[in-house]
């Protein structure tokens, strides 16, 4: 577990607040982000009835948007611009209006320009509804200026 006082928090915690302020996706979706330590993030979203599709469950855009943003703010802890270069998921079961999911995003290996990463994507404690996995690849440039 991550020192709460680490200098690695701190950095991937300014790194989020930068990042936060210019994403006008997921503040238009009610995203909200913890970064939990550098590497790991967790995005919260509720979901709502214009989400819906025509079958009256989540459509499947909107969960891959949360655990994309999960992994995005998990991967840009470093100070280092970092950008999907691939990602995928599974959808394990329906989502509804009103539920409250909570993508946790972990760093599974990070080295040189290339990261990979695994999103749960759960509504509430333990009722995983979707799992992704995301590459990342570095672009060699300062987030923080």
């Amino acid at each position: 577990m991550s020192d709460p006082e680490s200098p690695d928090l701190d950095l991937a915690r300014r790194c989020a607040e930068r990042l936060l302020d210019s994403d006008e996706a997921s503040k238009r979706l009610g995203i909200s982000i913890s970064v939990t330590a550098a590497g790991q993030a967790v995005a919260v979203m509720s979901v709502r009835d214009d989400m819906l599709n025509g079958f009256g469950i989540c459509h499947g855009g909107y969960i891959f948007t949360l655990a994309d943003t999960a992994f995005a703010f998990a991967c840009n802890a470093y100070n280092d611009v970092t950008v999907a270069a691939a990602g995928s998921i599974e959808y394990l079961q329906p989502v509804h209006g009103g539920d409250r999911l909570e993508a946790s995003a972990v760093e599974d290996y990070r080295e040189g320009r290339r990261g990979f990463y695994t999103v749960t994507v759960a509504r509430g404690e333990s009722d995983v509804v979707a799992l992704f996995r995301g590459r990342s690849t570095s672009r060699s440039e300062p987030l923080l200026k």
